[in-house]
């Protein structure tokens, strides 16, 4: 049977979500939980890769089991066996062609920029002192969502059949306490396309780009134009949306 798994982490002291041999990750640190507790081998697969110290304030994986799953004492132990910088929401039980990763249809994330020394956001903010221009930047992310060919902020190497992406939002916004907060949600993202599209903006926001060359960046389809990718610490998968015949979201 199949299960689909509720939850969030810090990625600060993981190599990524993904698998690694001889590097901590969150999925072999959930598969370790898994296997002690079901004492059997069990694999999770995620709704997709997480860079190194990127954190997910929501997250969705599934596995498959043959043993008999009651969901909360499950949920339970899990909370109970894993480490502090990962919370399991819920266990549900779904269909068994239900996936996490290829029925995903929209994804979010969020990146978080400290304007001001923050001791308790150095590890959940990108903290950056220069001023910035929001309304600039905005104008700049709202141009986003006229392209599809991502290129110019794609990891080299990735091993991508397409980069191509829609984008459905993307917009900063500004909290309470001046923390600027960037929103972007698409149907799919590259390896590093977050980061380095707020690398960029940021750019944009300090000066360095006005919009349309913000623009001719994202035309040239050439990752040597874009700014330098902005820090992980900064970055969350805020968000997965499922179909609602596959997966309703219970938090």
């Amino acid at each position: 049977m199949r299960f689909f798994v509720e939850l969030q982490y810090d990625g600060a002291a993981y190599c990524g979500w993904q698998r690694q041999p001889d590097m901590p990750t969150v999925q072999q640190t959930i598969e370790g939980a898994l296997t002690k507790l079901l004492r059997t081998p069990t694999e999770i697969v995620g709704a997709g890769r997480t860079d190194t110290g990127v954190n997910a304030s929501y997250y969705v994986a599934h596995f498959d089991t043959d043993v008999e799953v009651d969901c909360s004492q499950l949920l339970y132990k899990l909370n109970m066996m894993l480490p502090k910088d990962i919370a399991i929401f819920s266990v549900t039980p779904v269909e068994d062609g239900a996936h996490a990763r290829f029925d995903a249809r929209e994804r979010e994330y969020r990146y978080y920029i400290c304007p001001t020394k923050a001791p308790f956001r150095r590890f959940s903010a990108w903290l950056y002192y220069v001023p910035l221009d929001v309304e600039k930047m905005n104008e700049a992310a709202s141009k986003l969502l006229e392209y599809e060919d991502f290129t110019s902020f794609a990891k080299l190497n990735s091993n991508n059949k397409t980069n191509i992406c829609r984008v459905m939002k993307a917009h900063w916004s500004v909290e309470a306490d001046g923390v600027l907060v960037f929103t972007i949600r698409a149907d799919r993202f590259l390896r590093n396309m977050v980061r380095s599209i707020v690398g960029t903006l940021v750019d944009v926001g300090r000066g360095r780009y006005g919009v349309e060359e913000f623009c001719n960046i994202v035309e040239a389809r050439n990752l040597s134009l874009s700014s330098a990718g902005a820090p992980a610490q900064g970055l969350f998968l805020s968000d997965v949306v499922y179909p609602k015949e596959i997966f309703n979201k219970t938090v």
